[in-house]
């Protein structure tokens, strides 16, 4: 099976944050994934996974992607939507 990453919502940020938007991403129409994040770092856009505070107040990952290829589509299908979306 071939996953596909779709982006179903998208909200862009104003302001100076390093996070730009927080989107949804179903997975192949059969699964959805709430809480994505596309962030500005030192080496440009990258995607953050969802992720929760713990008790000991460090964060910590809820979802991410096991092998690069599904890395790469993730991240290439999360940042063409926020591209797509426009300022």
């Amino acid at each position: 099976m071939v996953l596909e990453f779709k982006v179903t919502r998208i909200y862009k940020f104003d302001g100076e944050g390093a996070t730009k938007a927080i989107c949804d991403v179903s997975i192949s129409d059969e699964f959805l994934v709430k809480g994505f994040r596309v962030v500005e770092g030192k080496n440009g856009l990258f995607v953050g996974v969802p992720r929760e505070p713990g008790k000991d107040g460090k964060w910590y990952n809820n979802a991410f992607p096991l092998t690069a290829p599904v890395r790469e589509a993730l991240n290439g299908a999360v940042l063409s939507a926020y591209e797509d979306k426009g300022s």
